[in-house]
C-alpha cells in the first residue's frame, strides 16, 4: 500500500519515490505526496520525472497516478513534483469551506451541509436551505474575523466510537465500523471529520468572499466563494459594479437595494398594465377576410409573449390566421394558422431573415424575433403580404 505523504504534511510538494506498478498510463509509487482527491477536494496534478501527472485517484486502497505517454518502469527511482500553486489554492479553499460553513451556521443554526466542491476554478458549499444576502454578509464578516485572528488548523485521528465524536460535525453513515476518522479542528470555530488537506493557520487565507448564491436544484443552494487574492479582486470588481449601477440609478450606493426594489415594483406595474391593455386589444381585434379566411394582425407594444401566443392559438383553433407582433427591446412575432395553405415555420423564417432575425416552430405555429424594434411595422407588413399571397388562389 502506498505511503501517503500528504497525510503527514500537506506542504511537502517535492519528493523521491520508487515505481512499484505500471499498467498503461497508470503508475503506482511506494510513497506519494499527490492527493488523490476526497472530501469534495479535487486531486493534485504535477509531474513524475518530468512526465505530466493528469489525474490521481484511489483504486481500492491503491493510489494510481495517470501519466500519459510515460516511459517509467517498475523499480525506477523517480523525482516527483506536485503543482504547488494549485495545491496551495486547494488547501486554502478547503479550509475556507470549513470556516464559511461554520459562519453560515452561526447565522442559521438549523442549516445543514449537503456537499462541497473545491477546485482551482470553482469553490462552493451546497446547503439545504436558502441563504439570503444579509445572512451571507454576516457570515463573511465572521469568516474574515476568523482569518484575521489566525487560528491554528489541527488535524488528528479519532476512533469511530470515541465519545468525543458527538461534538464533531460528521456524516457517520459514510464511516465504516472500526474505521479511524480524520478530524480537522480550527481553533474554537469548527471541528469536523474531513479527509481533505488544509493550511496550518487561518491567516494564510488572507480573505474570503461570497460572490454568488444560486439554486443547486434538488440538492439545495450553492454558496460560491473565493479566497485570497481572488476574493479581494472579486470584491473590488463587484463594488465597482455596484457604484456604476448606483450612478446609473441616480442613487447612493447604500440606497441601491431600495432603489432597485422600487424600480422593479414600478416595472412590474408597467408590465401588468401593458399585459392588460394587450389582452383588451386582442379581444377586440377585428380580422380581415382573405379568400374566406379570417386573418388577425396587429402590433402590440410591450405585450407579453405569452399573451400573444395564447391569443394566436385561440385564433388558429377557430380556423383563422394570426400575425401578431410585439415591440420592446426588439420585435417579436407570432404566426399561427388553422389553414393548411400556410406553412408558418417556412413563412416566418423567410420573412425574418432580411431583418437579421430568426425563429422556429411547426407548420401551424411559429415564433421568432428581430433585433430592431423600429422594424416592427415593416415586419408585420412583410408577414401579412406572405400570408395573403399564400391564401389568394392563383
Amino acid at each position: 500500500m502506498t505511503e501517503e505523504i500528504f497525510r503527514q504534511d500537506g506542504y511537502i510538494f517535492e519528493f523521491e519515490a520508487r515505481v512499484v506498478r505500471v499498467s498503461g498510463d497508470k503508475v503506482e509509487l511506494d510513497s506519494t505526496a499527490f492527493y488523490p482527491g476526497g472530501g469534495g477536494q479535487v486531486c493534485d496534478t504535477g509531474s513524475i520525472r518530468g512526465h505530466a501527472v493528469r489525474e490521481v485517484r484511489y483504486e481500492g486502497k491503491d493510489i494510481v497516478h495517470i501519466v500519459p505517454g510515460h516511459d517509467l518502469k517498475v523499480g525506477d527511482a523517480v523525482w516527483c513534483s506536485v503543482d504547488w500553486d494549485r495545491r496551495y489554492d486547494l488547501m486554502m479553499g478547503h479550509t475556507g469551506e470549513h470556516i464559511l460553513f461554520s459562519s453560515l451556521k452561526r447565522q442559521d443554526p438549523d442549516i445543514s451541509i449537503v456537499k462541497i466542491y473545491i477546485s482551482p476554478e470553482s469553490k462552493y458549499v451546497i446547503v439545504d436551505r436558502p441563504v439570503g444576502w444579509e445572512a451571507a454578509r454576516g457570515a463573511v464578516e465572521f469568516a474574515n474575523r476568523v482569518i484575521r485572528d489566525n487560528h491554528r488548523v489541527v488535524r488528528s485521528m479519532m476512533e469511530r466510537d470515541d465519545p468525543e465524536m458527538e461534538r464533531i460535525r460528521s456524516n457517520m453513515e459514510r464511516i465504516g465500523e472500526g474505521e479511524q476518522i480524520s478530524v480537522v479542528e480550527i481553533g474554537d470555530v469548527d471541528i469536523a471529520a474531513c479527509s481533505g488537506i488544509h493550511v496550518m493557520e487561518t491567516s494564510e487565507l488572507s480573505c474570503l468572499f461570497v460572490d454568488r448564491i444560486v439554486s443547486a436544484g434538488r440538492e439545495g443552494y450553492a454558496v460560491h466563494f473565493r479566497i485570497g487574492a481572488q476574493a479581494v479582486d472579486s470584491a473590488m470588481a463587484l463594488a465597482n459594479t455596484c457604484l456604476q449601477a448606483a450612478e446609473a440609478a441616480d442613487s447612493k450606493p447604500e440606497d441601491m437595494v431600495r432603489a432597485v426594489s422600487n424600480m422593479k415594483r414600478e416595472l412590474d406595474v408597467s408590465r401588468g398594465s401593458l399585459k392588460a391593455m394587450a389582452e383588451r386589444e386582442l379581444a377586440e381585434l377585428v380580422p380581415e377576410e382573405v379568400s374566406g379566411i379570417r386573418v388577425y394582425s396587429g402590433i402590440f407594444p410591450g405585450a407579453d409573449r405569452t399573451v400573444l401566443t395564447g391569443a394566436a392559438e385561440s385564433f388558429r383553433s377557430g380556423g383563422g390566421v394570426a400575425i401578431l407582433v410585439s415591440s420592446g427591446d426588439g420585435a417579436a412575432a407570432v404566426l399561427a394558422s388553422g389553414n393548411e395553405r400556410i406553412d408558418c415555420r417556412k413563412v416566418l423564417a423567410e420573412t425574418l431573415e432580411p431583418f437579421g432575425g430568426r425563429g422556429g416552430g411547426k407548420t401551424g405555429f411559429a415564433q421568432g424575433g428581430i433585433p430592431d424594434a423600429g422594424d416592427a411595422e415593416a415586419l408585420l407588413a412583410s408577414l401579412r403580404a406572405s400570408v395573403v399571397n399564400s391564401l389568394v388562389p392563383r
